[in-house]
């Protein structure tokens, strides 16, 4: 009898277990098996974002190295010639655009010297971590057949946050995935019905080869 019952107990773990890697939406899993084979990237993302009646919009250019570097310009918008390195930890050494672009400082991760209008940051702004946000923030998940973007056709992964308060008023999250390359080519934040963070992702060119000295 015990040996059935240690049986029982661990196909109830082995289901909870199948149960959990069900619910994560294929194409999440997809975006990290083509992810896997990615050793660096670059990519222009194109940002607008709406905070206590103020609007931003940014053009970003982006360059990412594994493990966990990652460089951001400002090429359009406010603060344009600003950027900023990211190499792990809780700083940014970074620079300003225009007469003071020559002065660099260290500064933290979150400051607004270092962050959008929302305060996201530079990390934040990966793709790989635009794609984790989907499984690691509590709500309702989902995917669909998404719209063509551009001619591109997508997956369509949406989240209904459990907490909003926790993520500045954002109360529903949607992310659109290229169903061919699988990495993501749009995402728009709601608080309600309004759109407060809208991102394009444009450009993508990965393994380009970048080394250390790119940062």
């Amino acid at each position: 009898m015990k040996n059935l019952l240690s049986f029982m107990a661990l196909f109830a773990v082995a289901a909870s277990a199948a149960r959990a890697v069900a619910a994560e939406p294929s194409a999440i899993s997809a975006f990290d098996e083509a992810f896997a084979k990615v050793n660096d990237y670059t990519v222009t993302v194109r940002a607008h974002e709406i905070k206590d009646g103020k609007t931003q919009d940014r053009t970003y250019l982006y360059w990412f190295k594994r493990p966990n570097l990652a460089k951001t310009l400002i090429s359009s918008g406010d603060n344009k010639g600003s950027g900023g390195v990211w190499s792990g930890g809780d700083t940014v050494s970074g620079h300003q655009g225009g007469m003071l672009s020559w002065i660099h400082l260290t500064v933290n991760l979150h400051d607004p010297r270092a962050t959008s209008l929302r305060g996201y940051t530079i990390p934040e702004g990966l793709l790989q971590n635009e794609v984790d946000k989907y499984r690691e923030i509590k709500g309702q998940l989902s995917e669909r057949t998404g719209p063509e973007i551009d001619g591109v056709p997508t997956e369509q992964i949406e989240l209904t946050l459990a907490d909003p308060a926790a993520y500045a008023g954002v109360t529903r999250m949607v992310i659109y995935l290229n169903r061919n390359t699988h990495f993501p080519v749009r995402q728009i934040r709601y608080a309600g019905s309004e759109s407060v963070a809208d991102e394009t992702f444009l450009d993508l060119k990965t393994n380009v080869g970048l080394t250390n000295s790119n940062f």
